[in-house]
């Protein structure tokens, strides 16, 4: 009786659409667009399929995109139905793969909606910069070379009067020599740490050095400097988001997998045996 009734339901819809559009009250998920040898396609599985298109794709017409995506699901599932009694081991294994990574994926993102939240990521901005008080940024700009004798020499020649800008194209042997040695804009932190201890010893328009490093010996000139302006949580909102993200994902595996009966028998298995795609043969 269930059989002939979907029967029944796939001959109104087909008199409805000969005779003209359905009604959107009256259409569902469920509602049965096209059949192949008996397998039902539901306009369900046609709303899905376009959610998942690339915009240029959306914005086609309604009744070219309702054609196409029909069309398409049609020829899958014939295509399907063609090669599905053939399948290889490999084939289906693949198929398991996907369908669990489908559905971890759908964990995960219920996990992360329920946690990235504006109140979580305003907590998460107070923690870090709501007592933060404006640090300091350096502007500098340096000249590395591989010996002190050799950086001795320049510096004697920049206070001779060459400019460091020409200096630094003609003897520094970094990317930044290109820009005249131009460091940019940095903060405390992000420099080694002997760099940065001459830079925090200098005045604007100061030269110093040789300061040696690990990556050879340093000329730096101290451009300006200036007050580093505290992140607004707009600003920080994807770092914050992300951060947030990745916790609570992990707690909740930690949680899952805590209260799960998890058994690993495969472990005492040679690594390397997954190089041996021959496995699968037999």
């Amino acid at each position: 009786m269930a059989k002939m009734t979907k029967f029944l339901g796939v001959i109104a819809l087909g008199a409805a659409l000969m005779a003209g559009p359905v009604l959107a009250e009256e259409l569902s998920p469920e509602t049965v667009v096209a059949t192949v040898n008996g397998k039902a396609i539901t306009l369900g599985h046609m709303l899905v399929m376009r959610a998942t298109l690339p915009a240029q794709y959306q914005s086609l017409p309604d009744d070219v995109l309702f054609k196409g995506i029909l069309d398409q699901l049609v020829q899958q599932a014939a295509l399907a139905e063609s090669v599905e009694p053939t399948l290889a081991k490999r084939d289906l294994l693949q198929l398991e793969n996907d369908r669990r990574g489908t559905l971890s994926g759908i964990a995960l993102q219920a996990v992360v909606d329920k946690a990235v939240t504006d109140k979580a990521l305003q907590a998460l901005y107070d923690s870090r910069f709501k007592d933060a008080k404006p640090g300091t940024e350096y502007h500098a700009a340096h000249i590395l070379v591989d010996s002190e004798d050799k950086a001795k020499e320049i510096k004697a020649q920049i206070e001779g009067g060459v400019e460091f800008a020409d200096a630094a194209k003609t003897h520094s042997s970094d990317g930044a020599a290109a820009n005249g040695g131009d460091l940019g804009w940095f903060g405390p932190g992000m420099m080694v740490k002997p760099f940065e201890d001459a830079v925090l010893a200098m005045k604007s328009g100061e030269l110093a050095g040789p300061v040696q490093t690990d990556f050879g010996w340093h000329l730096i000139k101290l451009i300006e400097t200036r007050d580093a302006t505290v992140p607004s949580l707009d600003d920080l909102r994807d770092e914050l988001a992300a951060e947030i993200e990745k916790q609570a994902i992990a707690d909740h595996l930690a949680a899952l997998t805590k209260d799960a009966k998890i058994e690993k028998p495969g472990e005492g298995i040679d690594p390397a045996v997954l190089k041996d795609q021959t496995l699968l043969d037999k």
